[in-house]
């Protein structure tokens, strides 16, 4: 499984995911004789939330948190003159 300090968990076929935080990213491997790649979503108190609706590889699903980390400051970023009212 991931590190202590990484972005997420990978949990292989055969392993089970016996600690997790809240919204914390993980990656479920999928059997091989079920097409292989990886369930990729999020850990909660009574559910996992899959982020796709299909497996994804661990390449493709690493690249989407690294874009979800490259837009986090803009996400905090208002414009006050972007919505204004027309005169």
């Amino acid at each position: 499984m991931g590190g202590k300090d990484s972005k997420f968990k990978v949990v292989y076929r055969g392993e089970t995911l016996e600690n997790f935080r809240e919204g914390e990213w993980v990656f479920f491997q999928r059997p091989k004789e079920y097409g292989g790649g990886y369930w990729f979503g999020r850990t909660y108190a009574f559910y996992f939330w899959l982020e796709f609706g299909q497996p994804t590889s661990l390449a493709q699903g690493i690249d989407y948190l690294l874009a979800l980390e490259s837009i986090k400051p803009q996400l905090e970023v208002f414009d006050d003159d972007q919505f204004g009212l027309p005169l």
